[in-house]
């Protein structure tokens, strides 16, 4: 069983849809990060055809979509995700651009090889790492290009306590292996770099547990939606704790034959 769907089979659904709906984000990035990325990314065509995966309400998908002009198909589990995507394009102007898809990223509705560039910031950990990679590939043309971010150890040294990290990370690895990965699923790896720790902080965690506080209230600290927050709130200490030693890195790479 994927953490995709033990997502839903750990807590009731609209209590996750309810929260993350709440947020601009739904993980840690920052569209400085995001344009960064696609500055190492070389020869797409004029209009490439991009599908971004795990896409939430779309704050990466904007700027994409408003960097390379061309369609993209935003896809994502929670149709509350996917409404906070179309209202996004409404305030962006871009609704004739970007395609909103309720669909699971392990069954794709897409044909082989119809995408220049796939992006998943934050979502391939919910299938793991080397089998989004390897699922996917057939998704892109010849020579196409993925971008995704994944949780990586920045240190050799490893916390005291694993046990948050083998239950909520349970393929982290050190960048080095996470490249292997990518190489072993069929990509030259392009460039890879890690995201600042305002992408965590600032951008994710301080609205995160500002909307924690609302949402509590709006349940009338349910013990579900308690829970909810209670797993939000070991997260964000954890990464107060050993931050210094693990993040997000933004892995791209290119479709060998």
């Amino acid at each position: 069983m994927s953490k995709e769907d033990n997502l839903i089979s750990d807590f009731d659904y609209r209590i996750i849809a309810a929260f993350f709906a709440g947020l601009d984000r739904q993980g840690p990035g920052d569209d400085a990060q995001t344009r960064r990325a696609l500055s190492f990314i070389d020869g797409l065509p004029p209009r490439p055809r991009i599908a971004d995966i795990g896409c939430g309400t779309g704050r990466q998908t904007a700027v994409l979509a408003s960097a390379l002009d061309g369609p993209v198909t935003a896809v994502d589990l929670l149709p509350e995700m996917i409404e906070g995507l179309h209202r996004r394009m409404e305030t962006e102007g871009r609704t004739e651009q970007v395609t909103g898809i309720v669909a699971s990223m392990l069954s794709l509705p897409f044909a082989e090889a119809s995408f220049d560039l796939l992006w998943a910031e934050g979502s391939i950990y919910n299938i793991g790492f080397e089998k989004g990679l390897t699922q996917w590939r057939r998704f892109l043309k010849p020579d196409g290009f993925i971008a995704v971010t994944e949780c990586s150890w920045l240190s050799s040294a490893r916390p005291d306590e694993m046990v948050f990290f083998r239950d909520n990370f349970p393929e982290i690895d050190d960048i080095s292996g996470k490249i292997r990965c990518m190489e072993r699923a069929g990509y030259r790896p392009v460039a890879h770099f890690i995201l600042p720790d305002s992408c965590w902080t600032e951008n994710y965690y301080a609205p995160a547990a500002a909307r924690a506080r609302e949402f509590l209230a709006t349940y009338d600290d349910a013990p579900l939606a308690r829970h909810f927050v209670e797993r939000l709130e070991e997260e964000i200490e954890q990464y107060r704790r050993y931050g210094h030693r693990y993040g997000y890195v933004f892995y791209i790479g290119q479709r060998t034959e």
